[in-house]
């Protein structure tokens, strides 16, 4: 009877242990298959992060692009891309839940989209400027220089105009004369019988100079080097002049012959030298010997 009871208990102790066994090996699976949960949720929430922060890290780098470009938005870029940067900074110190942060990026990625392309027309609007400046300076630069040349041709122009303008005298000439007390005239080449010298010239017609009175001071020296006729002096622009005569001309654009007379005393051969003075400026000379 005794040896009944105590295989009785025997059998109850190891029903009670094989319990136990099987309580505690649904536990541990429990706690197992816990654990690995927890692992996968962390995986996958370390998977989430690093793709929003992959994310971010792209929208920086398409700012920065857009930024570069220095269009008229560059500081609107500038603020949204500092705004990405902050966000970057938040998620990398984050542990949670990083819904909130792809909401987030969704909201500057949206933005993003916009100013780029605003950023994008800018830029063709730039080019289009760009190439309609150039075209302006192309244009201007090769009008300066037709309007350099055309000021160089109008320099040249008057200068031949001034040139053209002025008065030419032609055929210059003395000569020596005896003068019968009848008044004919008649050529010597002789000095001590002479009684007047001749001197004569012409003015050429000139449609393009200016019309109107002239004065010429004509000069006559003779062969001791002295001013013979009125041997007045004048002063004309910076220049002094002693002048034999004056001939006044009122100039009409034609052909004007002029012919006066200086009186000869006492002549001495030798060369005589007759020069013709327009405003101070010697316009004609020539000379001539009597022996």
């Amino acid at each position: 009877m005794e040896n009944q009871n105590n295989n009785s208990s025997l059998k109850s102790l190891v029903i009670l242990l094989s319990v136990l066994f099987a309580l505690s090996l649904v536990y541990i699976y429990k706690l197992t298959t816990d654990v690995n949960s927890t692992e996968v949720k962390l995986t996958t929430t370390l998977s989430e992060k690093d793709q929003v922060m992959k994310d971010l890290k792209d929208l920086k780098t398409t700012y920065d692009a857009a930024i570069a470009e220095n269009t008229s938005i560059s500081d609107e870029l500038i603020a949204e891309r500092d705004k990405v940067v902050a966000l970057m900074a938040n998620l990398k110190k984050s542990n949670g839940d990083v819904s909130l942060f792809k909401k987030q990026y969704l909201v500057l990625q949206s933005k993003m989209q916009g100013l780029v392309a605003e950023n994008e027309t800018l830029k063709k609007v730039n080019t289009v400027l760009k190439v309609q400046r150039d075209s302006t300076i192309v244009v201007l630069d090769e009008s300066k220089k037709s309007n350099k040349e055309l000021s160089g041709q109008n320099e040249d122009l008057t200068k031949t105009i001034e040139k053209g303008s002025k008065l030419t005298i032609v055929n210059l000439k003395t000569a020596a004369f005896i003068v019968r007390s009848s008044g004919k005239e008649i050529a010597t080449d002789k000095a001590s019988r002479a009684d007047v010298l001749k001197v004569s010239f012409t003015i050429a017609e000139n449609s393009i100079a200016k019309s109107g009175d002239r004065k010429y001071y004509v000069q006559v020296i003779d062969s001791k080097n002295n001013v013979m006729g009125d041997r007045q002096t004048e002063k004309i622009s910076d220049k002094t002049l002693t002048y034999s005569f004056i001939a006044n001309v009122k100039y009409a654009n034609k052909t004007v012959d002029l012919v006066q007379n200086i009186p000869a005393e006492k002549l001495e051969k030798g060369t005589f030298y007759v020069n013709v003075f327009d405003n101070g400026q010697l316009v004609s000379n020539t000379t001539f010997t009597l022996r």
